[in-house]
């Protein structure tokens, strides 16, 4: 069976490329390569693009990618039902795409032999003085208010109208791995909500790199992307209001994932979030099942709406 061994990036559609270039560039993204008809953004890291926006009249969101190792994994894929042929990609690092469907008819591409970049510069974390362990020593901490540098894509949040058969089908063909659950209230054997994760080769990974949630109304509900500490959080979160950005729900701590968070809305209404020291996994760790409301998923801070998980 193929397994991802990455998320790859985020694709999405959007009338207006320059607006959605001055947002990403508020939000820390820097522009990979761009064309008259699609916009590629990365960060910091050596993913040559993490972020996507083609030109087209309406604003949607398009297909998360997951990365596989190598091209027998694509041809492996491509024979699953629905499924497109391995064709090569026309983006930053090239590489070969194949086009899956999810049950409920969502897109999802699976990728391969994408050339990595040049890292961009980035400012290593200052040693942090806890209340028993001073660290910093003669350094004072001055961060400046200005665009999160982002690190890279940790992962995206696809609403399906069929929860159990999207977890399925993404444990079978994509190799990922249920972190913990999300049950309903008062109903606990209702999983409405599934974190799901890379299965990896024995090393830590991020608690989630995708969650798949049952809604009504499939489609996006967010895309995250990591920053380096909380002083990337707290300044970028100061420019973006500066800079009259819209906050949607931030700043505050997950209880599931334990990700520091600041979510915003980019031009097109879509829901994006930069996050912090999150929670990574072994083979160890064990899912449960949260089954309270979603203010209770805030450890502190600003809480979401109740329609946040909608």
């Amino acid at each position: 069976m193929p397994r991802a061994i990455g998320l790859s990036r985020v694709i999405y559609q959007a009338p207006d490329l320059d607006r959605m270039a001055g947002f990403m560039a508020d939000f820390g993204l820097a522009v990979a390569a761009r064309t008259a008809d699609a916009l590629y953004l990365r960060g910091t890291g050596t993913a040559p693009c993490i972020h996507a926006t083609q030109r087209g009249a309406e604003p949607r969101f398009i297909a998360g990618a997951f990365q596989f190792a190598a091209r027998e994994d694509l041809d492996a894929l491509a024979a699953v039902p629905g499924s497109s042929a391995p064709e090569r990609m026309d983006a930053p690092g090239g590489g070969l795409l194949v086009r899956m469907r999810l049950p409920g008819g969502e897109r999802i591409d699976a990728v391969c032999d994408v050339a990595e970049a040049a890292p961009l510069p980035l400012r290593a974390p200052p040693p942090f003085n806890a209340g028993a362990d001073k660290r910093r020593i003669d350094r004072p901490v001055r961060p400046r208010r200005e665009p999160a540098a982002v690190l890279r894509i940790g992962h995206f949040v696809q609403r399906v109208r069929d929860h159990d058969a999207t977890v399925a089908w993404l444990c079978r063909h994509f190799g990922l791995v249920p972190s913990d659950h999300l049950g309903i209230p008062g109903d606990p054997p209702k999983v409405i909500g599934t974190f799901l994760r890379l299965a990896g080769d024995g090393a830590p990974v991020d608690h989630h790199s995708m969650l798949v949630l049952d809604s009504s109304d499939p489609g996006v509900h967010h895309c995250s992307f990591e920053v380096q500490d909380v002083d990337a959080i707290m300044a970028a979160h100061e420019y973006l209001v500066e800079r009259g950005h819209v906050l949607d729900c931030g700043v505050g701590r997950h209880l599931l994932g334990s990700q520091i968070f600041d979510y915003w809305r980019d031009p097109f209404g879509f829901r994006v979030e930069h996050y912090t020291d999150g929670d990574v996994v072994t083979a160890a760790h064990q899912p449960e099942v949260f089954t309270g409301t979603a203010g209770e998923t805030t450890q502190w801070g600003m809480k979401p709406p109740p329609e946040f998980f909608a």
